[in-house]
């Protein structure tokens, strides 16, 4: 049986171990890679990452993961269920990107370790999340707001479209994720390049996938 509590208690102590500034040099990026999951028929994971140039946003390498999900789906421990995956995609790349931008929360988590924040840690890279749902806060003027701590900002990518969330995972603060999520968009798409073609690539790759 699943112990939730030891779960929560494991994303506060591990959450006390992000680094939220820059932990490295915003002039010296030269990859980015976006990584996205989908679910096939079969209700497995398949996880995609890309890895692009981050001044062209040329692709310079695909990799993706399939496996079945570690657990049943549980609000705020996503983690637990597609990290596995996620890390296994990560694991094929030949090219270690500087950057790694997820469909999923930084910070931005009723605990401040979503997605972004637990894989970034295990990787050991600057990670930031963005998500087209707001999970948890309140929004004022265009910052995310829980237990009076800025964890978000709100973003409109594209006109007459509904806005993204941007909040940092690891190594990285919110000032310089929202900086390069706005560098990474690409017109007409609303999502940061590297996330849009993951997204397009893992859902391709489940509606192909048996197994």
């Amino acid at each position: 049986m699943l112990d939730l509590l030891k779960l929560r208690e494991e994303q506060v102590k591990l959450s006390k171990k992000l680094i939220l500034k820059d932990d490295f040099d915003i002039n010296k990026i030269t990859t980015i890679a976006g990584i996205n999951q989908a679910y096939n028929k079969n209700n497995d994971i398949i996880s995609a990452v890309v890895v692009c140039n981050f001044e062209t946003m040329e692709i310079l390498e695909k990799q993706h993961s399939q496996e079945p999900p570690k657990l049943p789906y549980l609000s705020g421990f996503r983690s637990y269920r597609e990290g596995h995956a996620i890390t296994s995609a990560v694991s094929k790349l030949s090219t270690g990107p500087d950057i790694i931008l997820f469909s999923g929360n930084g910070i931005l988590h009723k605990r401040n370790f979503g997605l972004a924040s637990h894989i970034g840690l295990l990787l050991n890279k600057p990670s930031i999340g963005v998500t087209n749902k707001l999970s948890c806060g309140i929004i004022q003027e265009n910052k995310v707001i829980l237990d009076n701590k800025i964890l978000a900002e709100v973003l409109e990518t594209r006109k007459h479209s509904k806005p993204i969330f941007v909040s940092p995972g690891h190594k990285i603060s919110l000032k310089t994720s929202v900086e390069i999520v706005k560098k990474s968009i690409r017109t007409p798409h609303k999502l940061p390049e590297p996330l849009h073609i993951a997204s397009r690539y893992s859902k391709k790759l489940a509606k192909e996938s048996h197994s």
